[in-house]
Order: C-alpha cells, then structure tokens, then sequence
C-alpha cells in the first residue's frame, strides 16, 4: 500500500523512514550503530547509518513553483556531511521556491547489507519514488522532481541518473525512480583508477573490484538518450575529486544530445557546498537556478 503524508510547509523539516516496511537486503549487526559527528570545523556528519531517512522542506505556499529536488550529501561513501551538503541546501532551495528533501542513506557495509554496492543505489531509487508518489499532496509537479549530488553524493545522484531502472529490489508499484534533471556539485563520477576518488570507489565496491563492477559504476559509461539533463560544476584545484569526471560526464551527454551544462571554477577546491570564502566557485547556486529556468 502507498503511503500518502500531508506536510506543512514550515522551516521545520519533516522525518520519513524510506523503508518503514523493511529494508530490502539487509543484514542485522549489533555493533553497527548510527553516530552523528560534530568536528571543530563546525560540518556535521553521519556515520553507520542503519535506517535511512529523508527530510522533506517544503517552501511557503505562495513562494511554491512545483519544483523539488531530493538532495544527496557527500562523504565518500563513508559519512554523510548531512548539513552543509544536505538541510543548508534544503532551505536554500525552499527560499527559491523549491521543495528540497534530503536523504540520509546507508553507507556500503558488508555488516549490514547483502550486497553493498547497492544499498545506497536502493535507498535513492525508493527515496526518488516517495517524493514522486507524494507529490499531490506536497504541491509538486511530478514531472519536475530531480536530484541533486555532492562528491560522492553526486556519483550515487549520477548512478540514480543512469540506473534508474535497475532493478536492486522489488518495486511495490510502477512510481518511475527517474529524476527529471541532475544537479552534480564536484561530483565523484567514474570507477576509472587513473581519475576517481580512490576512496568513494573502495567503500562502494572494494579494494579488488572486477572490471565489470568498475564498469557498471563508471557513470559517464552508462549515459544514453534516456538520461536526464544535467547540471555540473567543479573546481579545475580540485585534488580530491578530479575536475575530469564531470568533464566526461559533460562530455558524454553531449554526446548523446541531452541538454547539459558544465561550470568549471579556475579554484575552490573541493567540499565547499553552497560556497564559502569569495572565490568565482560561491556563484554557482545563481548560475544553478538560472538553468533551472530553461528547463
């Protein structure tokens, strides 16, 4: 049965279980619990996190245009920077009129997922699908609802982007997992040794991972005519996530003719969710919105 949640729209986010029902491959693990960290550099993150939630912000009625976006914070597959990268987001885009829900999803752990490359990919997928069966009731258009990824945030908002009908767990209805766009914010896009993020790729799927594996979560490999305009900005000093994977993202949807565009920032560095400092890199959420527009 599909559930249906009547929210307000307040500054106050409301908390949804993605799998009230079950999770589907999982595993139980005593000692694997969830811990929220609150470091002196003042960004707050999420480890361990056993049941996934999303946190829907809904924007004022009279500010509303229809349009939502759920929200994937980065971490490298081994935290979710929740706040920076996730709620500061959510507001942001509620002030724009948008509808923001950020997911807080399990992390790839052999403790508690049968196969843990694609725990996090389910989470996206269901999470994608509750927003889009809620969409009556939270004033969204259903044909307006994407997805926005940082870091590695942004490689599982491009392998939601790029495997949307992949089937990682029994689907309870015909609710599409398909976001409509893509916002990817120096994102993690390819398994590629010589250009990925080393660490995001180990977390995801091991230190020995077979070429199909590598392969499969190389996203700029999966693009074709299907897959949904995108959005990309990232920083040419970025040494943690290579500037070359939105490249080759960029790269392959104008290959396939989808609607695309791509902000490379001359510094900024890497993690810096909606901007920080004065550098060129803190204007990309103006630049984001006004391509939202031409959508």
């Amino acid at each position: 049965m599909v559930q249906a949640f009547v929210l307000s729209a307040t500054a106050q986010p409301v908390n949804m279980k993605v799998w009230p029902n079950g999770i589907p491959g999982s595993k139980q693990a005593s000692d694997y619990t969830e811990n929220t960290i609150d470091r002196k550099d003042g960004v707050l993150r999420v480890e361990k996190v056993t049941d996934p939630e999303i946190s829907v912000y809904l924007p004022k009625k009279e500010k509303a245009n229809g349009m939502a976006v759920l929200i994937i914070p980065g971490g490298g597959y081994g935290i979710v920077a929740i706040d920076h990268e996730g709620h500061a987001v959510a507001k942001w885009l509620n002030e724009q009129g948008i509808a923001g829900i950020v997911l807080k999803y399990r992390l790839p752990s052999d403790k508690i997922m049968e196969d843990k490359s694609i725990g996090p990919l389910q989470d996206a997928q269901e999470a994608l699908r509750i927003v889009r069966r809620n969409a009556a009731s939270w004033k969204i258009n259903p044909k307006k609802i994407g997805v926005m990824g940082f870091s590695a945030g942004g490689h599982l908002a491009s392998t939601l982007s790029t495997h949307y009908m992949e089937k990682v767990y029994n689907v309870s209805d015909t609710t599409s997992a398909r976001p409509d766009f893509s916002l990817l914010i120096y994102p993690v896009i390819t398994f590629d040794a010589t250009f990925t993020h080393m660490g995001s790729r180990n977390n995801l799927i091991g230190e020995k991972p077979t070429e199909a594996q590598v392969k499969r979560f190389s996203n700029e490999l999966q693009i074709n005519a299907q897959t949904p305009p995108a959005f990309l900005v990232h920083s040419g000093d970025d040494k943690t996530v290579p500037v070359k994977n939105s490249i080759s993202y960029y790269t392959a949807l104008q290959q396939n003719n989808i609607p695309s565009e791509l902000h490379i920032f001359q510094k900024g560095g890497h993690g810096y969710g909606l901007g920080r400092g004065n550098g060129t890199e803190n204007s990309w959420p103006a630049l984001c919105l006004n391509w939202l527009k031409t959508l």
